[in-house]
């Protein structure tokens, strides 16, 4: 079974394998997946609804977004609590949000006033990487984790189950300083399928036009939306992660 969508506006600290203490930040509507994407392996499971228009009231107002993470950062700096990231995700893609900009600048200053010492990361599905708004807002954070899962269309639509893969190959490219995570899976099926040669050269050729600062690769660690969706072999993700590093870019493997 997915795990539960998230409960209000901040959670954690989460123990992240990627991000060490990671304060999260859910900038989505209160129990509602709201997604561009459908993903496989989502630990949310399957996405209800992709669009948003006409519903602008369903989502936490930026000046909520700051109050709540405002109370929550002096909390934290009263106990002592260790924290390495505050982080945007939540159960959905964050970018979606219609005053992103407005919430990133928000999220800038308050870190910067409160609690300096911590890194502001976001974590995008990279779909809406093009629009400049969304750039814009990207900008203010220390760290952009962005997704990329697949190289060629057949397998980006496989697994995510939407957008363009072209243009979000083109997006990633002209955005500076960016970590690449990919999730690499199969299903018993052989219907979904990344770690094979061709979907995985087709990865890194991808991964070599956009030029990120770092890729991260891993595997599911929870629940996925797709029963039957499994880990790859012993040693696959080392051997991808060695082939990004032959294309001159830093590769961590997290299992």
């Amino acid at each position: 079974m997915p795990i539960p969508l998230v409960e209000g506006i901040v959670y954690g600290p989460v123990r992240s394998r990627r991000l060490g203490r990671s304060l999260g930040v859910n900038v989505l509507p209160r129990g509602l997946k709201v997604c561009n994407m459908d993903c496989a392996y989502c630990q949310y499971g399957w996405t209800r609804r992709r669009s948003t228009v006409g519903r602008r009231e369903q989502w936490p107002p930026p000046e909520r977004i700051e109050a709540v993470v405002s109370a929550r950062l002096r909390k934290a700096e009263c106990s002592d609590e260790l924290i390495d990231r505050l982080t945007v995700a939540g159960h959905g893609e964050p970018t979606l949000h219609p005053a992103f900009e407005e919430i990133a600048e928000r999220l800038y200053g308050l870190r910067d006033h409160l609690a300096p010492d911590i890194r502001l990361a976001v974590l995008s599905n990279s779909t809406t990487a093009g629009r400049a708004d969304v750039r814009q807002g990207l900008a203010l954070f220390d760290e952009r984790y962005m997704k990329l899962d697949a190289g060629d269309p057949i397998t980006y639509a496989s697994i995510n189950r939407t957008g363009s893969l072209r243009t979000v190959v083109d997006a990633l490219r002209d955005l500076p300083s960016i970590v690449v995570q990919a999730m690499f899976v199969s299903d018993e099926f052989g219907q979904v399928d990344n770690t094979l040669e061709r979907p995985v050269q087709a990865w890194l050729d991808a991964v070599d036009t956009i030029q990120p600062s770092r890729v991260q690769v891993y595997s599911i660690a929870r629940p996925p939306a797709l029963c039957g969706l499994r880990r790859p072999k012993t040693g696959r993700l080392r051997e991808i992660a060695e082939r990004v590093r032959a294309l001159g870019i830093p590769a961590d493997v997290f299992k």
